[in-house]
């Protein structure tokens, strides 16, 4: 009987694997093109519908949940919209306690939702909404209604659009979100109307956008529509972005064959993770810091931890960062080069550039995948 159960339970393994492996081929191998033009009165008419509802100068809420909220969602547009100094911003959190962000980092909130009313009781301009760990945390989705019902315009960055949906405040609307998550958010609301090839969509008093890095062109379009697109230019310019527009190859970013089997091969290789160090230093420019982290978080080979001689640090832009480790250095698999003065997204393709060198350019493709990075896919086809 004994000797039943064995071979029972390896042809299960067997057709398994073999289940596996005919999923694996039915996926396209690739998703190349090109990102459409966008009409120019689309272009306004999407910055018009931007513009400030109330304050000469806007306030902008960047809400996030303690237990667990995308690190670049949280960090880029708080970052973005504080190095423009066109609007008072402040990241809030749900409750007091430090903001655990994933797949790395940890910020001290600078108010609670709670506090954030009490200061200011008519409401923010716009709400920015991160992915979060829970699409229905009730606090949250009442937090958005109330914050709505006030006359705020709603950004929901990635996967933060589930939020919003959640919220009840996308039915019905034209929306869009990170790839990997459509499916669940045409299910979750069907009267939404997806939009592709669009890094923003904006529709009416609410916005989405795609995946994490649509963060900075979508900060960026808020800039402009708060100051014009001379000040937006020299932001984009800054942070290294060359073009911030809301054109997107929605086609380019699918859960392709060599996306499952970098993911698999990544997983597997369970014996060879890797810790990935970052000094904290004062003044560190928080969009660099999120990007860095994020990406060589998402590798499935490594994590990123940061390190510093006392902490919290505090950022460019006036967060405080607790480091994962109070030390004047740390032993890691590999300590990134210090986060400099370079361009953020100079920063971002740094890491790439790193991540395919120690990993193989498919790693460094799997990781932009998951970033919705539109970086060219020249490896994603081998």
């Amino acid at each position: 009987m004994f000797r039943i159960a064995v071979w029972s339970l390896v042809g299960a393994l067997a057709l398994s694997a073999a289940l596996f492996v005919v999923w694996i081929l039915t996926l396209p191998a690739s998703s190349p093109g090109v990102a459409p033009p966008v009409a120019r009165e689309e272009r306004e008419a999407t910055l018009a519908a931007l513009k400030p509802p109330r304050r000469a100068r806007p306030l902008i809420a960047v809400v996030g949940l303690n237990d667990s909220t995308e690190v670049t969602d949280y960090l880029m547009p708080y970052g973005v919209l504080r190095r423009a100094d066109v609007a008072d911003v402040v990241a809030l959190a749900m409750a007091r306690g430090p903001v655990k962000l994933f797949p790395a980092l940890t910020v001290e909130a600078q108010a609670t939702v709670a506090e954030f009313d009490a200061r200011h009781p008519d409401g923010a301009d716009y709400v920015i909404v991160p992915a979060m760990s829970r699409d229905d945390d009730p606090a949250v989705l009442a937090w958005l209604k109330s914050q709505a019902a006030k006359g705020a315009i709603v950004v929901g960055v990635c996967a933060g659009a589930k939020v919003v949906a959640a919220a009840g405040l996308l039915d019905g609307k034209r929306a869009t979100t990170h790839w990997y998550y459509l499916d669940q958010l045409r299910k979750r609301t069907p009267t939404l109307r997806y939009v592709a090839d669009r890094r923003v969509v904006v529709d009416g008093r609410v916005a989405t956008t795609t995946g994490v890095t649509a963060s900075m062109p979508m900060a960026l379009m808020l800039v402009e529509a708060i100051a014009g697109r001379e000040k937006a230019d020299a932001v984009a310019r800054e942070v290294g972005l060359a073009r911030y527009d809301v054109r997107h190859d929605s086609g380019a970013f699918a859960f392709t064959r060599a996306f499952a089997t970098t993911a698999l091969g990544n997983v597997l290789a369970f014996w060879n993770r890797e810790r990935i160090g970052i000094a904290l230093e004062p003044g560190v420019d928080e969009i660099a810091l999120a990007l860095a982290a994020d990406a060589w978080s998402r590798t499935w080979r490594s994590h990123a931890e940061t390190y510093a001689a006392a902490g919290p640090v505090t950022t460019r832009g006036g967060l405080r960062i607790a480091p994962d480790h109070v030390a004047v250095a740390m032993a890691v698999d590999h300590a990134l080069p210090p986060i400099d003065d370079r361009p953020a997204m100079q920063i971002l393709d740094r890491a790439l550039g790193a991540i395919e060198t120690r990993y193989g350019a498919r790693t460094a493709d799997f990781v932009a995948m998951q970033l919705e990075y539109p970086r060219p896919p020249r490896n994603l086809a081998r």
